[in-house]
């Protein structure tokens, strides 16, 4: 589990990332499409695609000469448990403070 929230963390520490998967919360979108509001050449853009595809967030596939990229959203419930859990744990430690 730690090697995937160090991923899933690297990957969310860059603007660039963390816009194109609020982009895709609302559903799949193509390369074009996504790298459109970013002003970067696009080998630059498709270097944080791969961050992200390689944090398992994001999936990509290609139809033709068009690639689509969609939210993945298993590693998010993961990191979403993670963080419950340690909520708990600071409350728990809070309550019992005198």
């Amino acid at each position: 589990m730690t090697d995937k929230l160090d991923s899933f963390f690297g990957a969310m520490a860059d603007p660039t990332r963390r816009a194109v998967l609020q982009r895709l919360a609302a559903g799949p979108a193509s390369v074009s499409e996504l790298h459109k509001p970013h002003k970067m050449a696009l080998p630059t853009f498709m270097r944080h695609l791969k961050v992200l595809e390689d944090s398992g967030v994001v999936r990509s596939v290609k139809k033709g000469r068009v690639r689509t990229c969609q939210l993945e959203t298993e590693p998010l419930i993961e990191v979403q448990g993670w963080l419950a859990w340690q909520r708990a744990i600071w409350e728990n430690r809070d309550a019992n403070q005198p």
